[in-house]
């Protein structure tokens, strides 16, 4: 049943987790609902029957939204900002230190934190549609929590060039090319032919090989903890600016 926070759900065939989300708003992100994925790739995680995690949303429009844009206006303070922008920087956190490969099914448009989530995925299947948008600096902040992310597939000038063109959407194709997506498909039927065919042959290889293989992925991250709450703090206090809450009120209307 949808809800105001959004859903989630998990269902676990042969070794393969899949965990799917849902928003009305576009598939964007409450808090509530980003404890909850945080909490939920902890707990699979630790299983010792799962090998491998998909990460997938909601219906047919867009993957993600990012976070709840009706929550970022309801932000009054500094502290209020930093625990609002914690909450993707939380859930990378949990997908970088998952010990299990995530995959993602990225269906649909990508913008800001969606952007992030697919860049946290260990790999990331996508279709044509699947266009991804940066348009945090538009608004007056900036995507600092997801940047080491998204920086991390796309490398530094594939961040400038998405982060300063705050306007424009980069085709899937684009984002095949800069590495943010590894294959790219003309629709989800075909794009979930091969995912289950992919994570069906990963899933057989040796689970400790997999997991040895994550912790190579992420290696050079291990100050993340701290650098995405830092950069948490930097947007929780330019979220408070004129400019921002200007830009927001505009937007609104």
């Amino acid at each position: 049943m949808t809800t105001a926070n959004g859903t989630l759900s998990t269902s676990i065939s042969n070794n393969i987790a899949t965990i799917s989300f849902g928003h009305p708003a576009s598939n964007s992100f409450p808090a509530a609902l980003l404890k909850r994925l945080t909490a939920e790739l902890v707990i699979l995680g630790q299983s010792q029957s799962i090998t491998i995690i998909v990460l997938k949303s909601e219906g047919n429009g867009a993957f993600c939204a990012g976070a709840s844009f009706d929550e970022l206006l309801a932000v009054k303070s500094t502290g209020e900002g930093t625990e609002f922008f914690s909450g993707f920087a939380n859930v990378i956190n949990a997908m970088r230190k998952c010990p299990k490969l995530i995959i993602g099914r990225i269906h649909g448009k990508a913008v800001g934190g969606g952007v992030g989530l697919a860049a946290a995925c260990d790999y990331a299947m996508a279709t044509t549609s699947a266009s991804v948008k940066l348009s945090e600096l538009a608004i007056g902040i900036g995507p600092f929590v997801i940047a080491p992310a998204v920086e991390r597939k796309i490398g530094g000038n594939g961040l400038s060039e998405l982060t300063l063109a705050a306007h424009e959407w980069k085709t899937a194709d684009w984002a095949q090319q800069k590495g943010l997506y590894a294959n790219i498909f003309d629709n989800t039927e075909t794009l979930d032919a091969e995912l289950e065919s992919f994570c069906s042959k990963l899933a057989s290889y040796n689970p400790e090989a997999l997991t040895a293989m994550k912790k190579i992925l992420w290696e050079g991250t291990e100050n993340w903890d701290v650098l995405l709450t830092e950069r948490a703090a930097i947007s929780g206090q330019l979220v408070l600016s004129d400019f921002t809450k200007e830009a927001l009120a505009a937007f609104k209307k």
